[in-house]
């Protein structure tokens, strides 16, 4: 008996499983091209699709930078991680600094939010427990300028 249906082609396997990935959130055209890879897909099929996605609307980097922003303010993260993390993903400076300018996040606001749900309400007089406070903030990526304002502020307070 004859199989009514054609073996899938290379380049509707490859555009079948981007769509996957982008159904479950959105990704950097470089990074759907790694995970696209990592399934041992030929590269050349992979740059035509993605070519074809950004090209039809259902690939953006825009779109993920707003995405990826928006979640990680609200996970904690400062500007700089956020900067790291997106640079990781293959997003060039301009539009990461576009997208962090025009969110005009409260930084200050979000900085204290973060050092307050960790530490709890009361800034510490002893150094060992401030710089244990400011190390934390700078790994969740706030910056050195940023930290020292936060106890600057609360000093006059």
């Amino acid at each position: 008996m004859v199989s009514r249906f054609k073996a899938a082609t290379p380049d509707i396997e490859v555009r079948r499983r981007a769509l996957d990935l982008l159904a479950r959130r959105e990704h950097s055209a470089q990074e759907l091209q790694q995970k696209l890879r990592a399934r041992g897909f030929d590269h050349q099929t992979i740059t035509d699709v993605v070519r074809g996605l950004t090209a039809e609307g259902l690939l953006s980097d825009e779109r993920f930078v707003e995405a990826f922003i928006d979640s990680r303010v609200n996970k904690g993260y400062g500007p700089l991680r956020i900067r790291s993390e997106l640079q990781e993903r293959g997003i060039g400076e301009a539009l990461i600094a576009r997208h962090l300018d025009e969110a005009e996040r409260d930084w200050p606001a979000r900085i204290e939010a973060v050092r307050r749900k960790r530490f709890g309400a009361g800034l510490p007089e002893e150094y060992k427990a401030q710089a244990q406070q400011m190390r934390f903030l700078q790994y969740r990526g706030f910056g050195g300028e940023q930290i020292r304002a936060l106890f600057r502020q609360k000093d006059r307070d």
